[in-house]
């Protein structure tokens, strides 16, 4: 199912572009990078939260950032001065890069590292012309209703 070829649909639709280069993005098949492991946590009905488990990185070593709704979070792992002879080397501590491609109107509200884990803050605010909107119902006689409606016979039109 790898081989699905989105042309036609691109030649045929407008507006959807983002939709259709990330489904096209998602069959490249790449392997992907893991680290560092991460959840994705819905926390209220427009909020959420991304956890990356960061353990041994300083804050100044990550860097988090927002364009064009693709949130990049990128850790650069500092040069260990001491070549220590490792025995068994289970702990990761190498530089990484790892993006989240992010729908409309959903922002980064904030970032907070303890413990750890880096937690990102992501809530959708939609703006106030695409909510939706109670629309008052009047009661009273209807407009175009009474003594000024007149009525034009056939036979007068011709």
């Amino acid at each position: 199912m790898r081989t699905m070829n989105l042309d036609p649909f691109w030649r045929t639709s407008i507006g959807f572009d983002r939709l259709f280069d990330l489904m096209d993005e998602s069959l490249r098949f790449e392997p992907e990078d893991h680290y560092p492991p991460c959840n994705i946590v819905r926390t209220g009905e427009n909020s959420y939260r991304i956890s990356l488990a960061v353990a041994g990185f300083k804050p100044e070593q990550i860097s988090v950032s927002a364009n064009q709704n693709v949130l990049t979070i990128a850790g650069r792992a500092e040069e260990k001065q001491d070549k220590a002879e490792y025995l068994y080397h289970g702990i990761a501590g190498r530089s990484f890069e790892r993006r989240f491609n992010l729908a409309d109107y959903v922002e980064v509200k904030g970032a907070l590292l303890d413990e750890g884990l880096l937690q990102i803050e992501l809530e959708r605010e939609l703006p106030d012309a695409m909510k939706p909107r109670r629309i008052d119902i009047k009661v009273g006689k209807a407009v175009g209703q009474g003594d000024c409606v007149r009525t034009i016979e056939h036979s007068k039109v011709a």
